[in-house]
């Protein structure tokens, strides 16, 4: 089976792999224009890009008086600038992604921000971005791209978007409950059958269809040649994979991240309470266990960084700060980070490089 170029708006992706956008600072410059140098779609988390301009600090434990304060600073024009001037280096006019989640506090301003710093594709998860067709109506040529879970939020979102907007997306990807970090159901939701991602891709392939020609990227789970040869036998114009790009050389992530999910046994990736108000899945580590006996860091809320958790009343729900402790795990402190990954991080038993990678997922291991 051959693979064929995936088409997102006027952008034409050569291998039809995009490269899942990670925060905080695992998905940066590097490994964004490193997978998109070699024909895949290299993303950029805006997760966390005041972390960036911090990374004088990142060798040393830095405590949270250094650490950007509030949402304009958490998610920094400057900083997102410079992480796509040094991605541009790296893949040159290649197309070049942004994640942004919806649940991120100012999320407009930095959707706009990515667009006039370059981005190309704006990817979209972690609710449903009703209002993505408004931040991005200057720039007409940026790609939209939101992610769904059910045939049912992208029939709502559609509807939305072709009412207020007269617009639709450019692609859909489409994420089964497999993926790491924050998934798009409920905690009990995430282990039934009719939740699996070979189950849901197709409902959502039937449902693009009634609205023209919107290509459907599929993700969750997805780890070699033979994954992406099912999806796309099931309908799927392309793939989103993150985990995998862990183990690379390139990725942005500190040797400590990687270090702790190649140590990662499968009982170790849980799902987790989050204060984004979605189960979120990582390595069960040492911050959990503080967590359980009452000694897990002090939270303040220094970021701002999602909306949903209301100035860190959530965070003391949930026992942690998700900016604070993804931060931890950028910088390398093992004993209080976060450490998201897929279903499948435990399969990770390599670092690799980008290109050696690209040539597994394209031809075969």
């Amino acid at each position: 089976m051959s693979f064929k170029a995936l088409k997102i708006g006027k952008y034409t992706i050569e291998k039809p792999i995009i490269q899942g956008g990670m925060g905080v600072g695992i998905s940066w410059d590097r490994l964004a224009g490193s997978v998109s140098l070699e024909g895949g779609l290299g993303v950029v988390s805006s997760v966390g890009t005041g972390i960036y301009q911090n990374r004088a600090f990142a060798k040393r434990v830095i405590g949270r008086e250094h650490r950007p304060y509030d949402a304009i600073n958490f998610y920094s024009f400057e900083a997102l600038k410079e992480i796509f001037k040094n991605a541009r280096k790296i893949c040159g006019d290649r197309p070049l992604g942004c994640n942004i989640l919806y649940a991120q506090t100012d999320y407009n301003r930095i959707v706009e921000d990515a667009c006039r710093v370059g981005a190309n594709i704006i990817i979209t998860g972690a609710g449903l971005p009703l209002t993505m067709p408004e931040a991005t109506k200057n720039y007409p040529d940026v790609a939209l791209v939101p992610i769904v879970s059910t045939p049912k939020a992208l029939k709502i979102l559609c509807k939305r978007w072709k009412k207020t907007h007269n617009r639709l997306p450019d692609a859909v990807v489409v994420e089964g409950p497999l993926s790491g970090g924050h998934q798009g159901f409920k905690y009990e939701e995430c282990f039934r059958e009719d939740n699996k991602l070979e189950n849901i891709l197709p409902q959502v392939v039937e449902e693009a269809k009634k609205w023209g020609d919107i290509p459907v990227i599929a993700a969750g789970g997805i780890w070699d040649r033979g994954d992406i040869e099912r999806m796309l036998n099931l309908g799927a114009s392309g793939v989103q994979m993150g985990t995998r790009f862990i183990g690379t050389y390139e990725c942005d992530a500190s040797d400590t991240l990687k270090r702790v999910i190649l140590n990662a046994k499968e009982e170790d990736i849980k799902l987790f309470k989050s204060p984004v108000g979605y189960p979120a899945r990582g390595v069960k580590t040492e911050l959990h266990r503080r967590i359980e006996a009452g000694t897990a860091p002090k939270i303040a809320c220094i970021s701002n960084c999602v909306t949903p958790c209301n100035r860190g009343e959530e965070a003391k729900v949930v026992g942690y700060c998700i900016a604070d402790r993804l931060s931890d795990a950028y910088e390398g402190i093992e004993e209080t980070g976060l450490f998201f990954t897929g279903a499948n991080g435990y399969r990770l038993n390599e670092i690799i490089t980008v290109r050696e990678l690209m040539d597994r997922l394209i031809n075969g291991e």
